[in-house]
Parts: C-alpha cells; structure tokens; sequence
C-alpha cells in the first residue's frame, strides 16, 4: 500500500493557533532570559517567582493590546498609529508599575527607592511591549498581504474559468441554422428517415456540448468520437464530396485535450475546402506523441491560402467560420495552458491545402484525478482552518 506524502501546514495556516503559539513561546522566552540574567548576577533562588509574577502580567497586558491592535488594524493610518502608541505607552507604564512594585516586596530589606525602581525598568519594559507591538503588527500586515494576493489569485482562477466557459459555448449559429435547414427540407420532401436521423445525431452533439463541463479536458477518444458524430451530420449534408481519414495514435488516445477542440477546425475545413469545391476536399485528424507533448494536426486538400501575404497572416478572422474560429482556438488554448503550448498554421497554394497543428502537454485522466484530489484535500484543509477560526473566536 502506497503512502500518500507529507503535506506540510503553513505556520500560518491557522492564525489564532499561530498567535498562541508565538505568545507562549515568546514570554516565555523572556522569562527565561530573565531568570538565567538574575541568576548570572547571584540572584537566589527565590528571585524566580518574582520573574514568574512580572511574566504572567506581561503576558496578561499583551493580550490586552492584541485586543487594542486587533480592533485598530484596519482603520485610517493616523487613527491606527496615534491609538496604538498611546495604547503601547500606557501599557508600558502600567507593566513598570506592577513590575517595580513586584520588585519592591521582594527587595523589602534593600534601600533602592521605588522611583529608581520604576526608572530602571521603564526603559527594559519599554522594549519589551515595542517589539512584541512591533512584531504583531509586522506579522498581521503580512498576512493580510497574503490573502489579499490569495485572493486576487482565486479572482483571476474564475475569471479564466469564466472565459474558457465563454469561449467553449460559442456554438457555431451557421453549423445549427444550415443543419435544421437539411432537417425541415428533408421533412418538407416527406423523407422522414434520413430527417429523423440528422436530428438525433444533432440532438446527440449538442447534448455533449451543453452537458460536458465546460472548462474540463476529455480523453482524445472521447473527442474523436464526438467529432464522428459532427461529421455524420455534416455528411448527410455533403455527402461524397466530404471525405474525412482520422490517424490515431494509439499511445495519444488517452491523452487529455479541451473538449471541443477539434470541431471548430473541421467546420473551418468543411467551410474552405469542402463547400467552395465541386469535388470536395479530403480532412485528416492526426494525432501524435511528439517527445512529451501531444501533437494534433487537423489538415484539408482545399485551396488553402492563395498568397504569401496571407500565408503569413495570424488569420484572426479572414479564415474564421463562426467569427470566432481559429482566434476562438488561440484564446482556449491561451487560457488553458498559458505559453506551454504550440499553436501553428501551414499553408501555401503550392501545396494545395491547409493545416493546424496544435501541441499540449501530455496528460492523462490519472493526472488530472491525482490535481483533483489535491485540489479538494486544499479545500477541505481550507475550510477546517476557517472553522477552527471561527469556534477559537466564538469560544
């Protein structure tokens, strides 16, 4: 059996749990400090409970001024500072008081005045409480740093999810239009069967598209197939003159690629180098391992490009069949895999055709279960720490 690895919490994760971590940890730090300094300069044994009084009191007025700061963090700057030195300075003057008297019945045999007392320990109390102030605040500033680019990165997380959903439901309206046009006129010549037919495989083909999670990945053999049943429509349509050869890899079938990706370039095809020929033109899927990529190629023996100008083109819409087209692959392929992918277009009039070639990252349903897992372990990890936040405070 497998063992799943460590996963590490942030520090952190949990920030009440942080800050009661850090306070004890802290005092007593400085008890210690404390304790080892008296002892170091001859101080008895009985001088500890004195160090253990002044830490609990010190402790005690930082956690009133978590309160003070916690309340004041967020307010305007003047607000914020000017509050929080008079909170720090009358938190120092009451902790030299309590330190001094503290002091003072301990030392009740010595001659030192309680004026002195409080003048020495002004400044070490001083100290103290400005670090501890200084560190609260540093470190609730950075967190509040933190989540703010936390979620401006979930912010931008849904607004590319929301844009690659855009992009994948702009359903070509000439493919839908001329396909219930076939339909109606094959219904007005009473030849139910073939009518019957295209609507079925139409009803099939837009049953994936509105069903099929939008931003998802499918395996290659799940778009291959969903891309048959496109064609079957388009070739009742076409019929001879559409001649479609798919050359699939073996290796690639389970290979994960955006759904939908393919039909766009078909319908590109079909449009340029089907429809405009009376012989009809050849369409050819591909797909190939290429190191650790997938290679797809989608090409035609249309016409193709008929000048270098326009070979060279980005072609954004001059060869976009639904207004989207090609610029509509680019923006998926965009939001999908940023610049870890390859998007190239050959033609030429010499060689009497045209091709896409796109190339992703090789990944598979088990990669993609194994990021899903993650990604909910984050969530639910997510959610206990808000929880736990939200039981330390009502408690």
């Amino acid at each position: 059996m497998a063992l799943s690895p460590f996963q590490p919490t942030p520090f952190f994760a949990n920030k009440n749990r942080a800050f009661w971590n850090l306070q004890l940890a802290g005092w007593f730090g400085a008890m210690l400090l404390r304790a080892l300094s008296g002892i170091a300069n001859g101080q008895p044994v009985s001088f500890l409970a004195v160090v253990v009084v002044n830490t609990i009191a010190g402790y005690s007025i930082s956690l009133i001024l978590a309160v003070i700061y916690r309340a004041l963090m967020n307010r305007k700057p003047i607000i914020t500072w000017g509050l929080s030195i008079l909170s720090l300075a009358f938190a120092v003057i009451l902790y030299t008081f309590i330190d001094a008297w503290v002091f003072s019945l301990y030392l009740q045999d010595s001659d030192t005045a309680f004026t002195a007392l409080i003048i020495g320990m002004f400044f070490l109390n001083l100290m103290l409480l400005g670090a501890w102030s200084a560190l609260y605040y540093a470190i609730n500033f950075f967190l509040q740093v933190e989540e703010k680019a936390d979620q401006l990165q979930r912010l931008e997380g849904q607004a590319t999810s929301a844009q690659l959903a855009m992009l994948r439901y702009q359903l070509n309206p000439h493919f839908l239009f001329n396909t219930l046009n076939s339909i109606s006129t094959l219904v007005l010549l009473k030849e139910t069967e073939p009518a019957n037919a295209m609507l079925s495989r139409l009803s099939s083909f837009l049953r994936y598209t509105l069903v099929n999670e939008p931003t998802g990945r499918v395996t290659v053999a799940q778009e291959v197939e969903t891309l048959k049943l496109y064609l079957e429509i388009e070739k009742m349509r076409f019929e001879e003159r559409l001649r479609t050869v798919f050359d699939i890899q073996e290796e690639t079938r389970d290979a994960l690629m955006p759904s939908l990706l393919l039909q766009p370039l078909v319908e590109n095809s079909i449009k340029y180098a089907v429809t405009p020929l009376e012989e009809g033109a050849d369409i050819t899927i591909t797909t190939r391992l290429a190191g650790e990529n997938l290679r797809i190629t989608v090409s035609d023996t249309g016409p193709g490009v008929q000048n270098e100008a326009d070979s060279n083109a980005t072609l954004p819409t001059a060869v976009s069949s639904t207004g989207v087209g090609l610029t509509n692959i680019r923006d998926r392929l965009a939001q999908a895999y940023g610049d870890n992918h390859m998007f190239q277009i050959r033609s030429s009039a010499d060689q009497n055709g045209f091709a896409v070639i796109i190339e992703l990252p090789m990944e598979t349903r088990e990669q993609q279960r194994r990021e899903k897992e993650e990604r909910e372990r984050e969530e639910r990890e997510r959610e206990r720490i808000e929880n736990d936040d939200k039981n330390l405070v009502s408690g």
